[in-house]
């Protein structure tokens, strides 16, 4: 076939490319060759003998295409990627050409005398995917440019030869357990270093390849959805599901990566609480201290968290008078404790009905019914020996001062509580420095005075009365008394004889010139009104009189000194 001098010289190199490819007989060697390469604008003819005559037009000059060679050519021989050619060439040899730019002379040669152009090395389209190079012709004779020189791009075409990664897995990621089926989990993107714009070797397909029928992914879009209804975190909580990315668009042959996507049920509120039992029941000493856990009770619940939260509660007001119920937070126990004191001679026994109910509820699920159990406790007061009671908190008690030794002073009871009723035996507690004035009858409870007492040195006494059981001595109970001293009159009256009396001789009769007073270490009741009188065996001196606070006159009296009439009237000394 010839092509006529006016046509294009593209599309005769191309037939000059596979030619050589098809009959084997290229002096260059070359590997395949692109269809898409393209060359300088010449035309050609092939002769019978399968030459190729070359036509040259009027005009000079070439005009330069895109060349491609295929990425990752394995071979014994260098990889041919086309020719240049110039119309200035007669093909006498008198022409050298000369390649320049990227590459050239190391990945890239040409044969100077032919101008066909091999790649000496596998090129990587993903690390460079194109090289920009330039074109020489040059005249051997004169060693000067035929032509201009041109660029030229030598673009690298890519192959299959990358499969999809997810450079960010394994990845982790939740859904609520109990989620309606096409609820979405999780999205996965997985990368092609491959051309996307060149076929189908970037472009990938999503698929799971374990964690079937649980989960199913969008094969375009990579989202995760839920593929199975009503899914209990309770009965399986960790799902580890593996995507799968192919290329190719998902065609035998494409190449595959893939990724792991752990999955976790979170907890709703789908489980109410429950008591494993109905019936409990616990041992309560009645010495248990008011105020403090007694016991405790627990109702399960299989759900976690704020959903897991139990308040407890004792319905029966009997038991509520009685008893408080809290939760531990840490435990999640309904901890019992004691309102008022147990007295197990009063009652043994006490039953609580104890309610757990969640805190946190979930709309969606309350036609799964009540998320409340309820039990009932009986708690059974254990019988403790404890020590003797006294009738009263505290005594008090009199006695008067100088009474005679073994003067009975009062007495104090006390009782053992329990149903035994142990006999009791008293005791007066010493303490140091106490000079024991009292003494107790250890039977009686009789407290009787050991000494003399004295009102005016210690008015008030203050012991301790302890009580024991006589079959337990250990245990022992204790009691304030507090015994006043009673007076009487027996201190006289006391005057200040130390004063000095100073007149004036100008002093007018019947002028106050001194007063006298006098004290009584007795009580008020029975010494505070005092009679004043000189005293006898002393000259009467008529210059002086002596008067009382209310005005009464005391004179001439020989043999009194000082009177003192208790609980009587004084005498009409005017």
């Amino acid at each position: 076939m010839k092509v006529s001098p006016t046509s294009c010289l593209c599309p005769v190199l191309l037939c000059l490319c596979f030619l050589e490819r098809g009959c084997g007989a290229s002096h260059h060697g070359q590997a395949k060759v692109i269809s898409r390469n393209h060359n300088l604008t010449h035309s050609h003819n092939q002769t019978k003998d399968g030459e190729t005559e070359v036509h040259h037009r009027p005009k000079r000059g070439w005009i330069w295409n895109q060349f491609f060679v295929l990425e990752e050519h394995i071979g014994p021989d260098a990889q041919y990627v086309g020719k240049l050619h110039s119309n200035s060439d007669k093909g006498d040899g008198s022409v050298r050409y000369i390649l320049s730019g990227e590459g050239a002379g190391t990945i890239f040669i040409i044969n100077e005398v032919t101008g066909d152009i091999h790649a000496t090395k596998s090129l990587d389209r993903e690390k460079k995917s194109h090289y920009v190079l330039h074109a020489q012709a040059i005249d051997i004779n004169t060693n000067k440019p035929l032509e201009p020189e041109s660029e030229f791009i030598i673009k690298v075409q890519d192959i299959n030869d990358n499969a999809p990664k997810f450079p960010d897995g394994p990845f982790v990621t939740s859904v609520p357990e109990m989620s309606e089926i096409g609820t979405s989990v999780f999205q996965v993107t997985a990368t092609d270093a491959d051309d996307p714009t060149y076929g189908n070797s970037a472009r990938v397909v999503y698929s799971v390849l374990h964690g079937q029928p649980y989960f199913s992914v969008d094969p375009k879009t990579g989202i995760i959805r839920t593929a199975l209804a009503d899914m209990d975190r309770e009965a399986r909580e960790h799902y580890a599901v593996v995507i799968q990315a192919k290329d190719m668009a998902g065609q035998v042959g494409g190449l595959s990566g893939s990724t792991t996507v752990n999955i976790t049920l979170t907890d709703v509120n789908d489980n109410p609480p429950k008591f494993p039992q109905k019936n409990y029941q616990v041992y309560v000493p009645e010495s248990a201290q008011v105020g403090k856990p007694v016991g405790k009770i627990k109702a399960n619940d299989e759900d976690v968290g704020v959903n897991a939260d139990i308040k407890y509660s004792i319905l029966n007001p009997e038991g509520a008078n009685m008893f408080s119920i809290a939760t531990d937070k840490d435990t999640r126990e309904g901890i019992i404790s004691l309102r008022k004191p147990l007295n197990y001679e009063k009652k043994r026994q006490y039953t609580l009905h104890v309610a757990a109910e969640n805190t946190h509820l979930d709309p969606r699920f309350t036609h799964l019914g009540s998320f409340k159990d309820d039990a009932t406790l009986k708690i059974t007061v254990g019988d403790v020996d404890e020590p003797p009671v006294f009738s009263m908190d505290y005594y008090i008690m009199d006695v008067y001062e100088n009474a005679r030794i073994g003067t009975e002073v009062g007495a104090v009871t006390a009782q053992d509580p329990d149903s035994k009723n142990s006999p009791v035996r008293y005791f007066i507690e010493q303490r140091e420095g106490d000079e024991g004035y009292f003494d107790i009858e250890a039977v009686s409870g009789v407290i009787r005075t050991t000494q003399l007492l004295d009102r005016e040195d210690t008015p008030w006494h203050n012991i301790t009365v302890m009580a024991t059981e006589e079959d337990n001595p250990s245990l022992l109970s204790h009691v304030p008394v507090t015994i006043q001293v009673l007076d009487v009159n027996d201190n006289p009256p006391e005057i200040n004889t130390e004063e000095e009396i100073i007149i004036c001789e100008s002093t007018r009769a019947g002028q106050v010139i001194q007063t006298i007073t006098a004290v009584d270490k007795d009580d008020f009741a029975n010494g505070q009104r005092f009679y004043f009188s000189f005293p006898g065996g002393i000259p009467v001196n008529p210059n002086f009189t002596l008067k009382d606070n209310e005005g009464r006159q005391y004179s001439n009296f020989a043999n009194e000194y000082l009177s003192v009439f208790p609980n009587s009237s004084p005498p009409d000394l005017t």
